[in-house]
């Protein structure tokens, strides 16, 4: 398994889509500040262009070196820095495509709010017309107060990407609302905020992982789906504007933006029938679950002793609802279906056929085939091929390359059938 390039362990972690872009990330006075840090490492390491301004309480906890060590270029301090061009207040405004300030201080936020342009950070916001994500981080009583509520109404109003705090433990040792969010939500917020919005407005259910058919009181009939396509499926269209909802099987472990809302699941009648009352609400349906065809029929609910078979034993097994073919027979006009097929082919060309197949068989707009007999490609890895065709008869081999990126490719071309 390839090392993840943003070391947050996302679904969009081994991405191509961001190199090149440009962030500028600003850092305000918090115990939460050194994380930060992370968060330039992790764009960093996507091979994203990452500006910084540290504020004067910032810089009382993290020193500017650090930032430019880890690869942040330039570094802004003070607005009139000995050295500092005189129109560095405006620089971030001129270059960046977007504007992260994490953490934000109740203090930062009164100054974003109302437009004060007094130091530098506040200045560059004030001159920046792009979009801006801002992740506050103060004690939970600062974080309820009314006033700061209403500074959070205000940039809401205008556009701004609040990530909520986390609840939990802070430095002043209280409870409650006001840690910095998780830093996996920070960096996707970040990202979402340099992706076209091209799938805004759409609804998009989402399958992913595998189902577990029980058999007796502790065993099942599984595969070993990680739900990692799925995920990263969810995650691209979040990423492009769409309004997702994911169905995960049992042990998807895959770190999902809280706005997706997640159902889980066991069995494929379990998830037959979350799809089934989801699906009339939604615009896009990506079947990517590594679904059991077949039950064994149950030996009860406890575990069956070798004492009750001593003879051998043979199982049944009866078949499950198909998910992709009855909930695509059965949509409504405008409604798009995406679906997967995991085969087993001798090479890439012989994964042609099979998608042909199966495309007309589950009636779907587009057929992304993968081969799970290799070890670089299906379950478990971070990367895919894929044999991809459509309704239309265009088909596509890709080569082997990030989940991530056959991900947005994917959206992409049911965007367009």
């Amino acid at each position: 398994m390839s090392e993840s390039k943003s070391g947050l362990n996302t679904p969009f972690d081994q991405s191509t889509r961001y190199e090149r872009k440009r962030l500028h990330l600003g850092v305000c006075g918090s115990v939460a500040c050194y994380k930060a840090a992370d968060l330039l490492r992790a764009w960093t390491g996507m091979g994203m262009h990452v500006s910084a301004t540290l504020t004067p309480g910032a810089r009382r906890f993290v020193a500017p070196l650090l930032f430019e060590s880890l690869g942040a270029a330039p570094v802004y301090e003070d607005m009139f820095s000995q050295g500092q061009d005189v129109f560095s207040h405006l620089e971030p405004g001129q270059h960046a495509q977007a504007l992260v300030v994490a953490p934000a201080s109740a203090d930062a936020l009164f100054r974003l709010a109302h437009g004060a342009a007094g130091d530098m950070l506040a200045a560059q916001a004030l001159a920046f017309d792009g979009p801006m994500v801002i992740a506050p981080a103060m004690n939970p009583r600062m974080w309820a107060n009314p006033a700061t509520q209403a500074n959070i109404d205000i940039l809401r109003q205008r556009g701004v990407r609040i990530v909520i705090p986390a609840c939990g433990g802070t430095a002043c040792g209280e409870q409650g609302e006001g840690r910095l969010a998780p830093l996996h939500d920070i960096f996707l917020a970040a990202l979402r905020a340099l992706s076209p919005q091209d799938m805004a407005g759409k609804r998009v259910m989402v399958t992913l992982g595998p189902t577990r058919e029980a058999w007796d009181g502790v065993r099942f009939w599984s595969n070993p789906s990680s739900g990692l396509m799925g995920a990263a499926l969810a995650v691209a269209a979040w990423l492009r504007g769409a309004e997702v909802t994911a169905i995960c099987g049992p042990g998807v472990r895959a770190r999902l933006p809280r706005e997706i809302a997640r159902h889980d699941v066991v069995s494929a009648r379990d998830m037959f029938q979350a799809a089934a009352d989801l699906w009339p609400g939604m615009d896009m349906g990506m079947f990517t679950a590594a679904v059991a065809d077949f039950s064994p029929q149950p030996f009860g609910p406890r575990k069956f002793k070798k004492a009750d078979a001593p003879d051998g034993l043979t199982v049944a097994f009866t078949p499950n609802p198909d998910i992709l073919r009855t909930l695509s027979e059965g949509r409504k006009p405008g409604q798009k279906v995406l679906g997967f097929a995991a085969e087993t082919a001798a090479d890439m060309q012989a994964l042609l056929p099979l998608a042909h197949a199966k495309l007309q068989g589950k009636k779907a707009d587009v057929l992304a085939a993968n081969r799970v007999n290799a070890t670089d490609s299906g379950f478990g890895a971070v990367t895919n091929s894929m044999a991809v065709v459509d309704a239309t008869g265009h088909e596509e081999i890709w080569p082997n390359q990030s989940k991530a990126d056959v991900a947005w490719e994917l959206c992409s071309w049911l965007l367009r059938s």
